[in-house]
This record gives structure tokens, sequence and C-alpha cells, in this order.
């Protein structure tokens, strides 16, 4: 059996969320995962390893004190941080953000996203809707979800992973959540020492021999399907390619070194979520999504942000360098954002309240075009006055850099109902 926990996180609202999932023998009603290998095959779309890093800031970060500077606004609204320029003309970001400010040709910022519900949830980050949108029979499914049902697994792996617990697959049901390579499952990714690959194999091959009966007086050729989907799903694990991929000790030591955050161990773990990610996608994996927290700053907004923004900078930077390295740039979309911003005016706890009217995000790879800044807010990073760009732009040009045509593309829900992934949004049409 395959077991796979998440991760649980606290926010303001004494939220917490956990998730558990189990992949393998589940018992009656549970989804093996031959289950899910065979039901993702049924769509039989492959197509070129178009891949997308979902990396979700939980607790909303703080629009104007990462991508958004306002030097010339009020005391009260300016912050403690100061811009710095890029190797772009004319583009700046915070000065807490020095080695990606030395690659600002290669991504993008947008500064005037709309269309937040305002709740402490990953749900909008990885779907593109709110709560609020939902309309179909179980839910708007997360991206994530949609590539598994459209694309379905490379072969040795999964085509959607979780680094930050369960991700809601919608009305694509639960043969579309991500597999969650966290706690105690991911020593079930390798074999016991006990167990060689060639004992393995032979298990397999006498489960085929004992359904011989089974499979001869089964006309529909389903269980000889299951015969396909039993090696596949043994296969993975005999490659162990996932388990490696989860493994950074088996990285090149120079490289790992430039996701070496400041500050403790802590720090350079979770900047190196990045590095995972892009071990992941080397693997096969189509969509990883992970989740760095500590953004729900509504007190001490500057002295948690001095801690937290240097981990960003670590991770983006050197997944930037690699993913270029390694010729990836324009396969590999990558996205930096929260849930919502945060109040322009500084609180009485030197932070920052909740702000859904408008937030920011970075984002690079996927052959978008780089050394931008997409819209702008006023002078106080309050609205979005010029060029407002809704979510589900953004979903929509990350579905573009998968090779989906959202506009166009329709997946029938429970109900039977065609359903678009994004309403009639288009692609950010600056970037793509």
């Amino acid at each position: 059996m395959l077991t796979f926990y998440g991760k649980r996180n606290g926010y303001c609202d004494s939220v917490s969320r956990r998730s558990f999932m189990r992949i393998g023998a589940l018992g009656l009603g549970g989804l093996t995962m031959i289950d899910l290998m065979r039901l993702e095959a049924q769509a039989g779309i492959k197509s070129s390893h178009k891949a997308l890093i979902n990396v979700h800031l939980g607790g909303g970060p703080s629009h104007q004190d990462t991508w958004d500077l306002k030097p010339d606004a009020p005391a009260e609204y300016r912050g403690e941080f100061n811009p710095i320029s890029t190797n772009v003309p004319g583009m700046q970001i915070c000065e807490l953000f020095p080695k990606l400010a030395t690659m600002a040709d290669r991504f993008s910022v947008i500064r005037s996203i709309v269309g937040s519900d305002g709740q402490h949830a990953s749900f909008m980050t990885q779907s593109g809707w709110s709560k609020k949108d939902l309309a179909a029979v179980g839910g708007e499914p997360s991206i994530g979800a949609v590539v598994t049902k459209l694309k379905g697994s490379t072969g040795d792996a999964p085509p959607f992973v979780s680094l930050m617990g369960n991700v809601e697959p919608g009305y694509l049901g639960p043969t579309c959540t991500p597999y969650q390579p966290d706690g105690r499952g991911r020593a079930n990714l390798t074999l016991r020492r006990e167990m060689s690959a060639d004992r393995m194999q032979n298990r397999a091959k006498l489960l085929s021999e004992l359904d011989t009966m089974k499979r001869d007086c089964d006309s529909s050729g389903y269980m000889q399907a299951m015969d396909t989907f039993t090696q596949r799903a043994v296969d993975v694990v005999c490659s162990g390619r996932l388990a490696d991929a989860l493994d950074n000790d088996k990285e090149d030591p120079k490289v790992r070194a430039r996701y070496r955050a400041s500050g403790d161990r802590n720090a350079t773990r979770e900047a190196e979520q990045f590095l995972t990610a892009r071990r992941l996608i080397e693997a096969g994996v189509r969509c990883v999504s992970l989740s760095l927290g500590g953004y729900d700053t509504h007190q001490k907004n500057f002295s948690q942000l001095r801690q937290r923004l240097p981990i960003l900078d670590a991770g983006i930077s050197g997944l930037l360098t690699d993913l270029h390295e390694r010729g990836m740039q324009d396969d590999v979309t990558l996205i930096v954002w929260g849930e919502f911003g945060r109040t322009p005016r500084i609180n009485n706890n030197a932070g920052r309240d909740h702000w859904p009217r408008v937030m920011g995000a970075f984002v690079a790879g996927g052959g978008i075009r780089g050394g931008q800044t997409v819209g702008e807010t006023d002078r106080n990073g309050g609205e979005a006055y010029e060029r407002p760009v809704h979510v589900r732009e953004v979903t929509a040009t990350l579905y573009h850099n998968l090779g989906i045509n959202a506009r166009r593309t329709t997946i029938i829900d429970p109900a039977g109902r065609p359903q678009y992934l994004v309403d009639d949004r288009e692609p950010i049409r600056e970037l793509v």
C-alpha cells in the first residue's frame, strides 16, 4: 500500500487543513494505483512534456512589499523595504530579492490581479476559481487534475504531484487527485531490502497468470487492460525514478548549493522544494504544486518578510538557473502567488491585513516573454488602475503554456454537462 500524508497549515481564521490519501489495497471502494493509471489512460492523449510548477504562498503575500513597491507613497503605506533595480532597465523589485534582480529578463511580474474571493485557501491559485464560482457538480477541478485527465501519465511517473497536501480534483473525481509523497508514504515508493525488482516482477506475472481464466471469459478486454496497468504500477516502484526524484541528496552538491537560503537549515530545506519540483518534472511529472507559508502577516509584517523572502530568492533563482542550464525554460512554467494581497495602509501592529481587491504574481518559463511588469496599481497599491488582470486570465495562460486551449476545451461533468476550464478568459497577451 502507498500511503501519502499531507501537511497541516494554520492561518488567522484558525482553519487547519490536513489531507490524507492512500493508494494501494484500500479495501471496498478504494482506489489503487492501478485504478488511477487505468483511468488516466482513458484520455489517451500524449504530447511533449510541457509542465507546470505552481507555488502557493500561504496566507496571502504583501504585493507592495515584494513585486510592487511604492517608494513615493506616504510612510503609513510605503513600508520598510526599498526597491532595487534589476538587469531589465526600469524594472524594480524588493531589495530582499538580490539574486532574482540579476535575472529579471527571465521572468515577469503581474501587479494588477483581480478576482480573489479573499479566502484563506489554495483553491483559487490551484484552479482559477473561487468557491463562490462553483457551478459544476463536485466543484471546479485544479489545473493539475485537468492535466491528469487530458494528458495522463508519462509512464514511470504520475502526472500530478502535490508537495502541499491535498489539492481538490473537483468534478473530475478522486482519480485525478495528486500523488502526495509526504511522511511515511515516501518509503513505500522504494522496494524493501528483501524484495528485489525481479521478485516483484515475478509476483506481477503470477497475478496475471492467476487471472487468465477470467481474462479469457471477459469479452470487454477489462482484464487484459488490468494486466497492462498492473505492470505500469509495478514499474513505478521498481524503477525507483519517482523516489530518486524526491531525494535531493542525490543532486550534484554544486547545483544544490544554489538553493541555499540565508537563515537556519529549515530555510534551505524550504527553498529546496523548488529543487524537488525540478527533479520531479525531469522524472516525468507534468504538474507539481507546492506551498510556502508564513505570509499571513497581520502583525510584524516586515520582520516576518525579512525571514521569508530570502527563501523565495534562493529557491526561485536556483530553479530558473537550473531550467536554463538544462534547456527546460520553454517547457516548464513557474508561477508564484497567493490567495490575495495585503492592505495598503500598515496597521498598528506593523502588519498588513487581507486585501482581495488586488494582488501580484511572479511568472517565468513556458515560453513567456520575460522582463516585463504587467498592469499597475495606484500610488498606494490599493487598486488596479491600469490593465486589471483577472485570476482566470492567469490560469488561461498556464493552460496555454501546457498546450491546452482553455476557452475551447470542455470536460463533461458527472451531470453530463460540458464544462469550460476558464469561461471566456484569454491568456495574458503581454506574456504569450
